[in-house]
């Protein structure tokens, strides 16, 4: 990937999923609870509790439950456990700023009214928050973003203007409002000092945030409208979905940006002598990202559930641009994937492993039949994705010099993270692209002229009890080892497939000195599911790498004991899918980037403007 493309997979750091609501729920009651006990003064530590759970849980309690029950009617989507989490946060974050006010009073002699003063304010800024949540979540216009974001303020003001009394300064009264409107007489007496015109300043308050939202967003997403014909909050509502709850909106976003692009899917069959599926390799030319589950960043995973044998689904010679847009177009993958397999021509003879070198660009091929799996490595040189037209290139000199088909694999094995300015993005024109086309043209030579002998294969998983967390994903370590030949003749090569992203500089070539083999080499799969956890979450990063070495020492062991006569063959089906596209990537990124760096300065410009007025707003009511 690209630097740009490499800071915006950073956004991985934010992935999270929201909490159950009744957990959300239940731990906003206890920090109201706590926040009452440091609030109110009464007699009893229970009561003072109490109160911090009416007046401060209570306004989250009901604006969990009913936003989404009134914004889903007005045609918004915000989910229960979102708007759980929602509230809490806003909770939070008026405990925090009349927490901040109160040791302000203590300290400098302010009075009760500060406080009360910095209440307001705090509900002025939850009024903001949410109705930003609610506008790039459900993606309605201000005014009506404004009946939803309100309920949280709203409640909690009607709490306050019930118990402290505040109707007794209007010109009313009679027993239905000394009895539902005034009850100051069981209130706690900090509440008395508000006055009618606090609500009012507090409405006044509330205008300002809307506006501030809506000056914000309209600047922002004016950039976005221009370069990609989107919406910010597009964007925005689709990034929230994923985080908090792993929903697909994101992928609704990236559909309006993707473009049709016809891929090849390569697939290697190994079948017994009795016809059964052994194992089989699978390589779309795709990116299997951008992140987590959105796209095809699973793609490893419903590849290994869509074969009968062991599935080995390596990395292609693709980069970002060539993210499928949405889950939906693996099944497109794989149905290719599934035609190309029913026209495999199968052989029982291969030639052994042979290396190739040109610069840094290091290949190991093996014929198979007429057909040819060549695996390319940087290693031990950082490197990340290798592009489409790149591989493309690289394949036609392999087949230009006698080869029928050519499954080329990015091992996608060695790399330091995202740190600097080169991430190793192997792209057109440069000095790689061209080592690696010099490097197939000779390979593709001597596997046509190599001798051919009878095919024997091997293979062996583990799951492994590591985690995505771990840098490692569901489908563990896999082995396949090929030995051509027999008795003294015979080669061993051996595939070892870590289902990761990447690998930590100098890990593959620990792993190749354990494997007994004559030839071998060491690939991840690229998935993205470990990158819901942070994006440079590489294999070595987080694990013991002595017990991935000692995994792989077994497993080529394993492999090497279920070695057996088989046949194998090799088919290409070229397929129409829609991915991100070769100029919307780095348009996103950059796009992307930008609203970051410089959406944080203007949030504070326009935060602190609307600071400002607000405090103009209590003076003139003062």
């Amino acid at each position: 990937m690209t630097r740009t493309q490499g800071d915006l997979a950073s956004l991985s750091r934010f992935v999270f999923r929201a909490p159950d609501w009744s957990a959300s729920l239940f731990l906003s009651l206890l920090v109201a609870a706590v926040a009452g006990l440091a609030a109110f003064d009464s007699q009893f530590v229970l009561e003072n509790a109490y109160q911090g759970m009416v007046y401060i849980g209570v306004p989250t309690v009901v604006a969990a439950f009913t936003t989404p029950w009134v914004d889903r009617r007005l045609g918004g989507r915000l989910t229960y456990n979102r708007s759980a989490l929602l509230a809490l946060a806003c909770e939070v974050l008026v405990v925090v700023i009349v927490v901040i006010a109160a040791l302000m009073a203590v300290l400098m002699g302010f009075g009760q009214a500060f406080i009360i003063d910095a209440l307001i304010m705090a509900l002025g800024v939850v009024f903001g928050v949410r109705l930003f949540v609610v506008m790039a979540v459900s993606r309605r216009s201000l005014l009506v973003a404004t009946i939803p974001a309100s309920i949280q303020t709203l409640v909690a003001a009607v709490l306050v203007f019930v118990y402290s009394g505040a109707a007794r300064y209007l010109d009313v009264g009679g027993p239905l409002v000394d009895t539902y409107l005034a009850r100051s007489a069981v209130a706690p007496p900090e509440l008395l000092v508000v006055r009618p015109a606090d609500f009012a300043v507090l409405g006044a308050i509330c205008v300002v945030y809307a506006l501030a939202v809506q000056l914000f967003l309209v600047t922002i997403d004016r950039p976005w409208r221009r370069n990609l014909g989107v919406s910010v909050l597009d964007f925005v509502g689709g990034f929230i979905g994923h985080i908090a709850e792993g929903s697909r909106e994101l992928e609704e976003f990236f559909g309006q940006l993707g473009e049709d692009a016809v891929v090849p899917v390569t697939v290697l069959g190994i079948r017994r002598a009795d016809g059964t599926e052994k194992a089989r390799f699978v390589l779309p030319m795709i990116h299997p990202g951008p992140m987590g589950e959105i796209g095809g960043g699973n793609l490893p995973e419903r590849v290994a559930r869509s074969t009968d044998g062991l599935a080995f689904p390596p990395h292609a010679t693709a980069g970002h641009d060539f993210n499928l847009v949405t889950e939906r177009e693996v099944d497109t993958i794989l149905e290719a994937a599934e035609t190309a397999h029913d026209r495999i021509d199968y052989a029982s003879e291969a030639t052994p492993g042979l290396r190739e070198q040109e610069g840094d660009s290091k290949l190991l091929g093996q014929a198979i039949g007429e057909d040819a799996l060549v695996v390319g490595t940087h290693a031990p040189a950082f490197a990340d994705d290798i592009d489409f037209s790149v591989g493309l290139s690289t394949a036609a000199e392999a087949r230009v010099s006698g080869v029928r088909n050519v499954m080329l694999v990015d091992a996608h094995n060695s790399n330091d993270g995202l740190a600097g300015d080169d991430l190793g993005h192997v792209v057109p024109g440069s000095r790689r692209s061209f080592d690696m086309m010099a490097a197939a043209g000779r390979l593709g030579e001597r596997l046509s002229d190599a001798e051919r002998r009878p095919l024997s294969v091997g293979v062996a998983w583990d799951e492994t009890d590591w985690e995505p967390k771990d840098g490692i994903g569901p489908l563990g370590v896999r082995v396949a080892v090929f030995e051509v030949g027999n008795g003294d003749g015979r080669t061993r090569t051996a595939y070892v497939l870590v289902d990761g992203n990447n690998m930590e500089p100098g890990l593959r070539e620990e792993l190749l000195a354990a494997v007994d083999a004559d030839t071998a080499e060491v690939m991840t799969t690229d998935t993205h599911i470990v990158n819901t956890m942070e994006a440079d979450n590489q294999v070595g990063g987080a694990i013991d790498t002595d017990e991935l070495v000692a995994l792989v020492e077994d497993l080529v062991s394993e492999a090497v004991a279920d070695c057996e006569p088989v046949e194998a063959g090799m088919a290409v089906e070229h397929v129409e899918v829609t991915v991100f596209g070769n100029d919307r990537t780095e348009t996103l990124a950059s796009t992307a980037n930008a609203m970051i760096q410089m959406g944080g300065a203007l949030l504070l410009a326009v935060l602190g403007g609307s600071m400002a007025v607000s405090l103009l707003v209590f003076l003139l009511a003062g």
